[in-house]
């Protein structure tokens, strides 16, 4: 049985779900995004489906930003997008896309008058970033956007263009990732992930202040480090230099996890191995995420 899409208000077979060549969202980015993870349990023959809420009440402030109305609650997107992973019938990990659009056939620089729509699509989803290994990683010159340009802290699909000019230059100079930067040269997040440092067993973390998008990740985290590992984390401006002298450091994100990063700018990070800290974190977080700590089960819902 072929995977599933919601698309125009009905459960159609993913590749019947197409939008036409002059819809507005797709000539403008006028579109917000979340990605969810669900996680296949074989011990429990279950798939969970991640902090789904979460992600929801944030895709909504992102619809706020670009004057989408959406006609369904939070309570019902969780249940479309059980309804959809069910009926795909997936028993492995899957990576969930609901997105949020300016559905309009129609030329125009604008957000006025212009019909809404969503979709969420399902599929699997490998390894975004080596997550047992660590990274490398540069600092990008592309500097992230301000929020008085295009907000980062929603997902707006037209600002990934910023991420997208990172996140190649980082690999073509040969790293996995880019960090971006403010404009006044504070440390920002990178193409798809927040950066936590950590220095005298403590996290440090950029504030949302400095253009960060506010990640899921990034908030269980910091939840889970101070109610597990009695570790706080202090927010606040980074600047670049301290990167190279931390003793730790890792990115977090839906699709990165928690991926530890060994060296940036060809400067080993601590050891240049995964720190303690960040491992213990790796292995909270997989569980928690996998439904196997049982302590957070209310942030994991089951499909089957």
């Amino acid at each position: 049985m072929p995977p599933y899409a919601f698309f125009q208000k009905e459960y159609v077979p993913l590749p019947e779900a197409k939008i036409g060549i002059m819809t507005h969202a797709f000539h403008y980015g006028t579109a917000c995004f979340e990605g969810i993870r669900g996680n296949w349990n074989p011990d429990d023959e279950q798939l969970y489906i991640f902090r789904g809420r979460e992600h929801y009440k944030r895709l909504v402030n992102s619809c706020k930003l670009l004057k989408i109305e959406l006609p369904y609650s939070i309570d019902e997107l969780c249940q479309m997008t059980v309804d959809l992973v069910r009926k795909s019938e997936y028993k492995e990990d899957v990576y969930i896309r609901p997105l949020a659009y300016k559905s309009t056939e129609a030329f125009g620089v604008r957000l006025h008058d212009l019909d809404d729509d969503l979709l969420i699509i399902v599929t699997t989803f490998g390894p975004y970033l080596d997550v047992t290994k660590g990274i490398k990683c540069t600092t990008s010159s592309w500097r992230r956007i301000d929020d008085n340009m295009i907000p980062p802290r929603g997902k707006i699909c037209g600002l990934y263009v910023n991420n997208a000019f990172a996140k190649t230059e980082a690999v073509e100079a040969g790293a996995a990732e880019g960090i971006m930067l403010t404009s006044d040269d504070y440390v920002s997040e990178g193409s798809g992930e927040n950066i936590f440092i950590v220095n005298d067993s403590r996290l440090i973390t950029p504030t949302v202040n400095d253009r960060i998008l506010l990640g899921i990740t990034r908030e269980t985290v910091m939840q889970l480090a101070k109610d597990e590992l009695g570790i706080e984390t202090l927010e606040r401006r980074v600047d670049r230099s301290e990167l190279y002298m931390a003793e730790e450091c890792f990115l977090t994100g839906t699709a990165a996890h928690i991926t530890p990063v060994v060296a940036i700018d060809n400067r080993k990070i601590g050891t240049g191995n995964i720190g303690k800290i960040t491992g213990d974190l790796q292995k909270l977080y997989f569980d928690v995420e996998f439904g196997r700590n049982r302590k957070y089960i209310q942030w994991c819902t089951p499909v089957y």
